[in-house]
């Protein structure tokens, strides 16, 4: 509204629309006099004046009610207060649109293919998964709220020397009586024997997590070693009892990691084994070679050449013969391209992959799979504990996803035991820990590191997850009272206070849309955060049930406040308690 409001008075779109710090300052500003200013040489305040004045005719002619007044500010900023009227209709927007207020359409009839998650099944899921999952999950609510047709993917690097240790250690470790075997054939026909999901004491992924720390330590001796690397050629040629096996301890991590997957609200349309494709790369690089996108080094290794690009080259074949990742990443893309049809692919991956994603980008325009620019990396900082330093498996201090979720979980119902009886604490407290998760995971930028504080993370108050949930539960309590009294919500021109909580709520479309733009969840999570405690401002100033007559008004404006909190928080995947 405002920017084709102006568009029409200066004829150029090279300008800036915000929303003042200062509710006072107004709604919106521009700052389209300092741009024409200093591309005409003129005073950019003397042009504020003359833009305003050409604004104020054009709001004339055309008796637009939305806009009440507009002001000219400091070296030449122009200033727009919006009306009663314009806030009447923001709030009977919400109430009428429900769960849909804030979607937009600026990725209408687009597909977007979406990789995240995808844990390595020979290790369970730690914090470093845990933010590319819940970054995942964000990314590809935020982008279905902007009409994208989302496709969430999962890899599963479910074969090479990583799995056959996982394979070496429960054979030689799993089983129930502890007596070490190491004929494969022996397991086969005696499978009892070998602890199996239902027989162990501990979550199915930690346990096959365990069993790949037992064979990389057997590796250390060269001749298990041998036979472990032995077991992935057994596995290619596709030996019956190693790929038994093989699906035996794949079927561990899986059953665990899809229990904390759910937890932390992901899922997926289309899961893509490496097992089926892993070979399909070589012909990729075959083709480079033919075509001179790729050269050999004087050793026989296989070389991109990316200058044109301006990035370094990188390997896609050993001198050896053997495929790297980029080889298998560039079948699977060029698999992904035909299996979906998606206008824009992304992969939610750490930061350390950064230069390896530029160089598959660039390769697969090289060789017609697809442009660069249909592509995205979406990268994020570190995790750690507050005080615990960086972890890392060779340090053993890796915090694992489900035991985060647990020892917050485990908090929550110590603070909550006193308000919650029966059997909700269990659900109210495990909604609660991810919330906190959630919310400590997204409320920064993306690149931003995290180190975890339970104390601050915990909070009721303030910038915390639990906060949010607690402002939504808080207003759905007004509004149960409300409906016991009979009073209703109602709107009309006369009852209208316009305070700064009606000043925010009718911004949540323009949150979700750039967010969008930006792959920014923290865009969210700021204006619920701000949303929250303008509500929970407003709730301790103004008696909401009365026998006022301004006291429906007033029900009808906390009725919007959960909608657009409820919609926000659904994005981020943040459940909301029934009380706290």
């Amino acid at each position: 509204m405002i920017r084709d409001l102006i568009e029409k008075v200066v004829n150029r779109t090279d300008f800036n629309i915000e929303h003042p710090e200062d509710f006072s300052h107004g709604d919106y500003s521009t700052n389209v006099a300092m741009v024409l200013g200093k591309a005409n040489k003129e005073n950019p305040k003397a042009l504020a004046e003359q833009i305003k004045a050409e604004i104020e005719k054009v709001l004339e002619q055309s008796q637009n009610k939305d806009i009440e007044k507009v002001e000219v500010a400091g070296p030449g900023f122009i200033n727009f207060y919006l009306s009663k009227a314009f806030f009447r209709k923001s709030i009977l927007e919400v109430l009428e649109k429900k769960n849909q207020f804030g979607k937009g359409d600026k990725y209408k009839n687009q597909i977007w293919a979406i990789e995240y998650a995808s844990p390595n099944p020979n290790k369970a899921m730690h914090l470093g998964h845990m933010r590319n999952s819940i970054t995942g999950v964000a990314v590809c609510n935020i982008l279905e709220s902007n009409s994208a047709n989302v496709i969430r993917e999962m890899v599963d690097n479910n074969r090479g020397i990583a799995i056959a240790k996982v394979m070496w250690g429960y054979l030689v470790s799993g089983r129930i009586d502890e007596k070490r075997i190491e004929d494969i054939e022996y397991w086969k026909s005696n499978k009892n024997e070998w602890h199996t999901t239902e027989s162990i004491n501990e979550k199915p992924d930690r346990f096959a997590d365990r069993m790949y720390v037992v064979g990389s330590m057997e590796c250390e001796d060269s001749e298990v070693e041998n036979r472990v690397r032995k077991l992935v050629i057994d596995w290619e040629a596709g030996d019956d009892a190693v790929r038994d096996l093989w699906a035996t301890v794949l079927n561990f991590s899986y059953i665990g990691q899809t229990q904390t997957l759910g937890r932390l609200g992901a899922r997926f349309d289309y899961v893509w084994h490496e097992s089926d494709h892993f070979q399909a790369g070589k012909e990729f690089v075959v083709k480079g070679l033919k075509s001179g996108i790729f050269k050999k080094t004087e050793d026989g290794a296989v070389l991109t050449d990316l200058g044109d690009f301006g990035l370094t080259d990188t390997i896609v074949e050993k001198k050896d013969g053997t495929a790297l990742y980029i080889t298998q990443d560039l079948a699977l893309t060029e698999l992904k391209k035909n299996k979906h049809k998606a206008d824009k692919m992304v992969w939610v991956i750490g930061p350390e992959q950064s230069l390896a994603m530029q160089q598959m980008f660039a390769v697969c325009e090289q060789l017609g799979i697809g442009k660069r620019e249909e592509f995205s990396h979406i990268a994020y900082g570190y995790v750690s504990i507050k005080g615990q330093g960086k972890m890392s498996s060779r340090a053993g201090n890796v915090a694992y996803a489900d035991d985060l979720l647990d020892e917050i979980k485990n908090k929550v119902q110590m603070i909550m035991t006193d308000r919650v009886v029966g059997n909700d604490l269990d659900s109210i407290s495990e909604k609660i820990a991810k919330g906190v998760v959630v919310f400590e995971m997204l409320k920064m930028g993306r690149m931003k590191d995290v180190a975890f504080d339970f104390e601050k993370a915990l909070s009721f108050e303030g910038d915390s997850g639990p906060y949010l949930q607690y402002s939504v539960t808080r207003a759905h309590s007004a509004l149960r009272k409300a409906d016991e009294k009979g009073i209703f919500a109602a709107l009309s021109a006369d009852d209208l206070e316009i305070t700064d909580l009606e000043k925010m709520l009718y911004r949540f479309p323009e949150v979700v849309a750039r967010a969008g733009e930006e792959f920014a969840p923290q865009i969210v999570t700021t204006y619920l955060t701000e949303l929250a405690g303008l509500f929970n401002s407003w709730y301790g100033n103004h008696v909401i049930v009365s026998d006022e007559d301004n006291s429906p008004y007033r029900v009808a404006l906390t009725k919007a406040f959960t909608i657009v909190m409820e919609n926000g928080l659904s994005i981020l995947a943040i459940p909301v308690p029934d009380r706290m």
